[in-house]
């Protein structure tokens, strides 16, 4: 029987119940009991409860598990205990419909909610459950397609796929959640598709039949979601297709232009970024409903289990904090982990003055772009950066071709960088200009949206932290720490994947090539759907070997590899095979050519949230550098949590980092300072970052050339930061 709904009303039926009990955990498959069976195979008629068809259900007795190797079950009884809650499960996490807020201004609302696991720790078998918030919108696909047939009726259909394909949507009659990957325009709701008893129904009779819902428009086409093969699938198996009517969907999640309005995400940020004592009474207010549910208890009490009152306590240590050098001098930051203000008062380590370069914008922006470049000779000359006046070339309008044209007339060998400045943000505008700048005609290039350099107020700031970037993708060096290690090189990597247009992934690999680790290699390269991403690391690996060995005339001794977006289910294929291979890619340099390496998993997704105690009563967020190795721990790891950003609203949320290898010599304590230490090292933010800054250095170039570029940028760009 393929339904799962099925499966589970069959073991609910009264002949199975009356032989294996009213206390039982039954997933789909796997079937617990706190007792042993009679016999280890045993055979229940009973009947199906749609049609009352006879079925023989067979229970065969696996194995007795103990109580530590129990963890599918604990997860499953406390999925049991949300919906005692009368809490609604959307993807993994319960949502509290009750308790949603309405943001009417926007046409939106926030549904309060959980994300709760049961794992083994090293301080024993523990709940982790952390307050979640989805954000919905108030109005429906329907609407949506509508608004952009009068906005748009020309060009209807293009802009229809554009709003609504790769969105998620919920179904309120049931609260799915569904990716949508097609709209099927020849589909209505009066179109027929095969009942499950084999009739054909139209989706307008099945919703009044199932759900007593009447659909109101008739001539609305329909949504498509693929559903993903299962694991078992044969290839020629086709991924079936689930129709759905715009009208019963509610957006979830929000556009580009929804998060670039201020006004939104502050009202937003009002409900959903908590703080610590707010964060810590919502737990404490869910261990309540728990305890005072008496369906929750007895599903807990049945399987002889119970949930503390308190969260758990431990002691972390705070790392010492970094100094941070400058060209004449070093600085301490006085525990902010933010060093804006230096970057004023003293010269970066390594200026590019700026000497030959070119400024285009169209003419309404002339003025903008005059005071701009007037700012930046103000700036630059405190950080040590040299300036001259740029080329100026005026456009007669924004388009593309227009911005593309003139970018092909001014380029030349002398050219350092090219600013552009846009009137406003546009995709396929900004993807052009990167392409040329990056891959057909390379030159270091930064864009700018006119709106930024537009308040007077503001741009002293705005022009430094441009100047700094300009500094970057020139090869320049803004500011270091102290790194006590020699010949080393340092990695990170990351992958893009592109989930709504099915395009290839892209990986992102960024190494030091200096001690100071202010000197980076940066490579690309695409990884096909469904191939191994250990052979795209080998290349990009050996490439950054190679560059290595230009620049300081040696080989590193060890190598640290930073890797981002690894997931636990991913950690097995990582350790034994992605690490043998880029192990085994060594020789190929130079014939007994064996560095010591480690490999850190970077892990931000994650649920675990630390407070520092201030009294017996109030909670505030931990200080940069503060750093958890125990306890909340995995016992099978050597793995770690750690603080490393100034959060002054919300709650900050610590980064997981597991050490699946290390044969360079450095204990567990060095590795957390080295990690500590990198995460200062992100020249586009005068401050610490949550995770290693190669580790950012290679999302933001993956993400520039999964999302703009697809193709593989210059080699002459790759020894800067040409990205940020």
């Amino acid at each position: 029987i393929d339904s799962k709904r099925a499966r589970c009303q069959l073991i609910s039926s009264d002949p199975v119940v009356a032989v294996i009990g009213q206390t039982r955990v039954f997933d789909g498959m796997k079937l617990y009991l706190p007792h042993q069976l009679q016999q280890q195979v045993m055979s229940i008629p009973t009947m199906l409860a749609a049609d009352n068809s006879p079925v023989s259900l067979n229970i065969k007795f696996v194995k007795k598990t103990p109580p530590s190797e129990c963890l599918h079950l604990y997860n499953v009884l406390f999925k049991k205990v949300m919906h005692c809650l009368q809490l609604t499960q959307i993807g993994r996490n319960y949502f509290d419909r009750k308790g949603a807020v309405p943001i009417p201004q926007h046409r939106l609302e926030v549904w309060p909610g959980y994300v709760q696991s049961v794992s083994e720790y090293d301080g024993g078998l523990l709940l982790n459950c952390d307050v979640s918030f989805r954000v919905l919108r108030t109005i429906t696909a329907r609407e949506v397609l509508f608004d952009v047939y009068n906005s748009y009726p020309r060009d209807y259909k293009a802009k229809a796929v554009h709003a609504i394909v790769g969105a998620v949507v919920m179904t309120r009659y049931n609260y799915h959640t569904y990716r949508v990957d097609d709209i099927a325009w020849d589909a209505k709701p009066t179109s027929t598709f095969t009942f499950h008893t084999g009739e054909d129904i139209t989706y307008v009779n099945y919703y009044k039949r199932i759900y007593n819902i009447e659909i109101q428009d008739l001539d609305q086409p329909l949504l498509l979601h693929r559903e993903k093969p299962r694991k078992n699938a044969s290839e020629s198996e086709e991924p079936r297709l689930v129709c759905l009517v715009p009208e019963l969907c509610t957006l979830t999640g929000l556009t580009d232009e929804m998060r670039a309005d201020f006004r939104i995400m502050k009202d937003l940020a009002s409900q959903t970024r908590v703080s610590p004592n707010q964060r810590q009474f919502s737990l404490t207010q869910y261990v309540k409903r728990v305890k005072d549910c008496p369906d929750a208890m007895k599903v807990l009490g049945n399987w002889g289990l119970s949930l503390e009152s308190g969260a758990v306590s431990l002691e972390g240590r705070i790392l010492p904090e970094e100094k941070i050098m400058m060209k004449s001098k070093t600085h301490y930051h006085n525990g902010t982990a933010d060093w804006g203000r230096l970057l004023s008062q003293d010269s970066v380590i390594k200026a590019v003055h700026l000497e030959n370069w070119i400024i285009i914008f169209t003419k309404r922006d002339g003025e903008r772009a005059r005071g701009f470049t007037q700012m930046m000779s103000k700036v630059c000359p405190p950080m040590g950066i040299n300036i001259r006046p740029p080329q100026y070339r005026e456009l007669f309008n924004d388009s593309t071709d227009s911005y593309v044209r003139a970018i092909k007339d001014v380029v030349n060998e002398n050219v350092q960088v090219i600013v552009i400045i846009f009137p406003t943000s546009r995709d396929d505008r900004y993807s052009a200009v990167k392409r040329l700048c990056c891959v057909d005609m390379p030159v270091p290039s930064q864009v700018i949206i006119s709106n930024t350099i537009g308040q007077q107020q503001k741009l002293r700031a705005v022009a430094q932290k441009i100047a700094l970037q300009i500094n970057c993708k020139l090869g320049g060096e803004l500011w270091a720490v102290n790194i006590p290690l020699q010949n080393v090189m340092v990695v990170g990597v990351d992958v893009y994947h592109d989930v709504t247009r099915g395009r290839q992934s892209v990986l992102g690999l960024v190494a030091s090539m200096n001690r100071n680790m202010t000197r980076w290699f940066s490579k690309c390269a695409f990884q096909d759907p469904g191939k191994e991403l250990v052979n795209c690391l080998k290349v990009a690996l050996l490439e950054a070997l190679v560059k290595y060995y230009e620049v300081n005339h040696c080989r590193p001794d060890r190598i640290f590899i930073f890797r981002d977006g690894v997931g636990d289910g991913q950690l097995k294929h990582v350790d034994e095979y992605e690490i043998e291979q880029v192990i085994s890619a060594f020789p190929c340099l130079s014939p007994g050519y064996n560095p010591s390496i480690a490999v850190v998993i970077v892990q931000k997704r994650i649920n675990t949230r630390i407070f520092t105690k201030l009294n017996t009563k109030d909670l505030d967020n931990p200080m940069p550098g503060t750093t958890v190795d125990h306890t909340v721990t995995r016992t099978n790891w050597c793995d770690f949590f750690l603080v490393s950003q100034k959060v002054r609203q919300g709650t900050v949320s610590p980064t997981h980092y597991i050490v699946l290898r290390n044969s360079t010599g450095l204990s567990p304590d060095h590795i957390q300072r080295l990690t500590y230490k990198l995460t200062h090292l992100y020249y586009n933010w005068p401050g610490t970052v949550r995770v290693p800054a190669p580790c950012q250095y290679a999302h933001k170039l993956a993400s520039l050339v999964g999302d703009n570029i697809h193709k593989e940028p210059s080699p002459f760009l790759c020894d800067r930061l040409f990205y940020l």
